[in-house]
């Protein structure tokens, strides 16, 4: 499938190594696949946040989501076709290519995580794919169309994108940010670093048992999400393809001030303002604007996922 250039790549201060090479196997690419039929996931949007406007506002609400709570006896049944992807990402002008950036983006986050998870955990990283999809995709955690956004499925241990997200994001969530990118597909991880060490599940029991607190123990879960992208962006430049090259050449202080924008705009309490709804912290299942600011900087400022204890204290 022909993808157009990608002009927000333009001007920005991200330098990625032209040399590195991108490893399409860690992606499958779905697009022009038609999806499935079927109902599309749930929102997991919490108590009294029914009746959503629009899909920038059920992007706004789902960002992030991770399917969580879906029948995950579902199977998705779907298989990619890389070859044209392949083929483009070989290309000269492969980093001009929004799928071939995601794609080094992609790599560059796992390259971090087989070092740090078992460096800061003691658990060995097993990889997760991406997948690229248009419009509608079938997942083990149920069906989605690209109105959820960005979202991680736990029962397949996948990462599921529409990469026209990234216009909404940029167009009408006023997050226009380059590096806003991978601080969504970073954070995507982080729902799968949690589900490998067992966070997610043990949250869930957390929930089951105490049913009270279900929106606030979300909302640790998606911070700590936030924290290990900020961990993965203080050490992005020093990851590698299979053969040594640096994905990343430089990433500036700029950059890191677009990830920062991008997590407060998809606050919740930003969220509730752009749907003209009062700001309800009882509902908030992701954190606030100022929550998120502060847990994606607490990783990137230690660069240790260590850090990024968000039930450990307060948030």
């Amino acid at each position: 499938m022909p993808q157009p250039r990608d002009e927000s790549v333009i001007g920005v201060n991200m330098e990625l190594n032209e040399n590195a090479r991108i490893d399409t196997s860690q992606v499958e690419d779905r697009r022009g696949s038609g999806g499935g039929a079927g109902m599309g996931i749930p929102i997991p949007i919490g108590g009294g946040r029914g009746g959503i406007i629009g899909i920038v506002i059920a992007v706004l609400v789902a960002l992030v989501g991770g399917g969580f709570g879906l029948n995950a006896a579902i199977d998705g049944g779907e298989q990619g076709d890389n070859t044209a992807l392949e083929q483009r990402c070989a290309a000269d002008d492969a980093l001009q290519q929004l799928d071939c950036r995601n794609t080094l983006y992609v790599n560059s986050i796992q390259a971090y995580w087989r070092r740090a998870l078992p460096e800061a955990f003691g658990e060995q990283y097993r990889p997760s794919k991406t997948i690229f999809f248009s419009q509608r995709v079938n997942t083990r955690c149920g069906a989605a169309d690209s109105g959820v956004g960005p979202f991680y499925c736990p029962a397949d241990h996948q990462v599921y994108i529409d990469l026209t997200f990234y216009r909404v994001l940029a167009d009408q969530l006023g997050a226009a940010g380059e590096f806003a990118q991978p601080y969504v597909l970073a954070h995507e991880y982080g729902h799968h670093v949690q589900n490998l060490l067992g966070t997610e599940a043990q949250m869930r029991r957390q929930q089951q048992r105490d049913p009270g607190n279900a929106n606030t123990l979300s909302v640790r879960l998606e911070l700590q999400a936030d924290c290990y992208a900020g961990a993965w962006a203080k050490n992005a430049t020093g990851t590698a393809d299979e053969t040594g090259e640096k994905l990343f050449k430089s990433i500036s202080e700029q950059d890191i001030s677009q990830a920062i924008d991008a997590a407060e705009k998809i606050g919740d309490d930003a969220i509730s303002e752009r749907a003209n709804r009062p700001v309800n912290p009882e509902e908030f299942t992701h954190g606030s604007s100022a929550q998120r600011k502060r847990w994606f900087t607490q990783g990137y400022s230690t660069g240790d996922p260590k850090s990024c204890d968000t039930f450990g204290g307060s948030i």
